[in-house]
C-alpha cells in the first residue's frame, strides 16, 4: 500500500522507530502516547531495530498496533536498509518517528519510501556520548539532518544542542516533555499500601527508592554509596532508613557485591523489574534519581506525581523539572556526599519534605500532564502533515481508551506481533 492510498481513506499512520521496545523511559513515554492518542484521528506501529519485549508490549493497551522487531546486531543500519524501505512501503505511513541517535538511520530508508514526514526525537544521552561532547556523534547528526524533516528535543539541553551543535533551524526543533499519568501516579492517601509488597516489616521505617536500568549511565552505584555514608551521618535514623532500587541491568552483582554485608541485607531491596512501580512508589518517603545523564526523566516526574520529594543529580533536563530548594534538591553528578546529605535532610525535615513534595504534584498537574504530552506531539504530527500537503485529522481532545475499532490491520509478517493487554505502562 503506497502513502498516498492509505492516507486517502484511513487516519494516518506513525511508525515509531526505536533501538529496542522493553522497559525504559523512552520506550514508557511511547506507550502512554499510543495509548492516549485518539484512535480514531491516529494508528501507530512500532519498529524495534533490535528486539520487542512481549511483557512490554503487552502494555499497549490498543489491539491494533504492530510491533516489528529487525534482530539487529551490532554495527550500522544500513545492511537493513532494503528491508525497512519495503517495510514502510508496505505500511504506507504518514509519519516516520525515530527516537534516539540509535534509530536515527532510519530516517534515510523512510525518505526513500517517500514518506511524507520524518521526526527524530532527541531523548537523552548515551554511554558513549553522555554529554554530548564527542565529535563523531554531533557529525553522524549532521550527516543525517537532510533526512529530517523536523525535530523533537526533550529538554533545552538537548534544543540547545540541535540547534548549536548539530546546525538544525530552530524552526525545526520544538520541545515536548515527557508527561505523567496523574491519575495512575498520585499521593498515597496515608495508609502505606507498599508494606504489604516490600520486605520491610518495620512501621517506622523511612524508605528511599529509585527506579533505573543499573547500568553505568545511571549510576546506581553512587546511589549505594550515598545510602551508606546517610546511615553515617545521622546514626540515629540508620536504624530507621531503608533503601529500594527498582530496575534490572549489568550492574546488579556489582550492587549486590556492595550491600553483601550484615548491616546492609536486611535495610535494602533489589526488586527487579517491577510492573507494580505506582503502587511500590507510594510506599516510599524520597525518591532519588542519581543518574549521570538524562533528557526528560520519566522517573522523576512520576515521583513528583507521587507527592515524594525528589533528590536529583543536575544533570540534562532534571533543571527542567524541578526547582532546587522548592519542588525538590538538585546535586552534582557522582557527588554522593551531597546526594547523602539531602537524603538525611529530608529524613530529618518532614516539614521541608512534604511542602516540596506537594509543591512537585502542583508543578506536575500544571506542566507535565500526560495528555498535554499528547495534545503537543499530535498539534506537532498535524502541522508537519500540513506543511507537507497530506490531509490531516481534524483535532479533538485525546481521551483515555478511545475506541479503536476506525482502524486497519498493518501486512502481516512472521517478525510482526500484534499487541493487545490492559497492563499498565510505566
Amino acid at each position: 500500500m503506497t502513502p498516498g492510498r492509505a492516507l486517502a481513506t484511513l487516519p494516518p499512520l506513525i511508525v515509531h522507530v526505536v533501538h529496542r521496545l522493553g522497559v525504559g523511559g523512552l520506550e514508557s513515554g511511547l506507550v502512554n502516547l499510543i495509548n492516549r492518542m485518539p484512535a480514531r484521528q491516529w494508528r501507530h506501529a512500532i519498529v524495534a531495530l533490535t528486539e520487542v519485549s512481549p511483557e512490554f508490549a503487552g502494555r499497549i493497551e490498543r489491539t491494533d498496533v504492530r510491533c516489528v522487531a529487525l534482530g539487529k546486531g551490532p554495527g550500522h543500519l544500513v545492511s537493513q536498509y532494503p528491508r525497512i524501505f519495503r517495510l514502510l512501503r508496505a505500511f504506507g505511513p504518514a509519519v516516520v518517528h525515530t527516537r534516539n541517535v540509535a534509530a536515527l538511520e532510519a530516517v534515510v530508508p523512510a525518505w526513500a519510501a517517500r514518506v511524507p514526514v520524518r521526526v527524530h526525537g532527541e531523548h537523552g544521552w548515551t554511554l558513549q556520548d553522555p554529554d554530548g561532547r564527542r565529535q563523531r556523534y554531533r557529525l553522524v547528526r549532521r550527516a543525517y539532518r537532510p533526512f529530517v524533516s523536523h525535530y523533537v528535543a526533550l529538554s533545552r539541553q538537548l534544543e540547545d544542542y540541535l540547534s548549536r551543535q548539530v546546525g538544525v533551524p530552530s524552526t525545526r526543533i520544538s520541545q515536548i516533555c515527557n508527561g505523567v499519568d496523574t491519575e495512575r501516579f498520585r499521593p498515597s492517601t496515608g495508609v502505606r499500601y507498599a508494606m504489604s509488597v516490600l520486605p520491610f516489616r518495620s512501621e517506622d521505617a523511612w524508605i528511599v527508592g529509585t527506579i533505573g536500568r543499573m547500568e553505568a549511565l545511571k549510576d546506581p552505584l553512587s546511589l549505594v554509596r550515598a545510602f551508606v555514608r546517610a546511615r553515617e551521618l545521622a546514626p540515629s535514623l540508620a536504624g530507621r532508613m531503608r533503601l529500594v532500587m527498582v530496575g534490572d541491568g549489568p550492574l546488579r552483582q556489582e550492587i549486590a557485591a556492595m550491600l553483601d554485608r550484615p548491616a546492609l541485607r536486611e535495610v535494602v531491596w533489589l526488586a527487579g523489574e517491577r510492573s507494580d512501580v505506582e503502587e511500590l512508589m507510594r510506599g516510599l518517603d524520597c525518591f532519588v534519581l542519581p543518574s549521570r545523564a538524562e533528557g526528560s526523566s520519566n522517573t522523576i516526574l512520576e515521583a513528583m506525581a507521587t507527592g515524594l520529594p525528589v533528590v536529583a543529580t543536575r544533570v540534562g533536563g532534571n533543571a527542567d523539572l524541578i526547582e532546587s530548594g522548592m519542588t525538590g534538591t538538585l546535586v552534582a553528578p557522582g557527588d554522593t556526599e551531597a546526594m547523602a546529605r539531602a537524603i538525611v535532610a529530608y529524613a530529618v525535615d518532614r516539614a521541608a519534605a512534604r511542602r516540596h513534595a506537594k509543591a512537585a504534584r502542583r508543578v506536575v498537574e500544571s506542566r507535565f500532564s500526560v495528555d498535554r504530552m499528547v495534545c503537543d506531539y499530535a498539534s506537532l504530527y498535524r502541522r508537519a502533515l500540513i506543511e507537507a500537503g497530506v490531509p490531516v485529522p481534524i483535532e479533538s481532545t485525546p481521551r483515555h481508551g478511545d475506541d479503536p475499532d476506525n482502524r486497519a490491520a498493518a501486512p502481516a509478517a512472521n517478525d510482526t506481533h500484534p499487541v493487545s493487554g490492559s497492563m499498565a505502562a510505566r
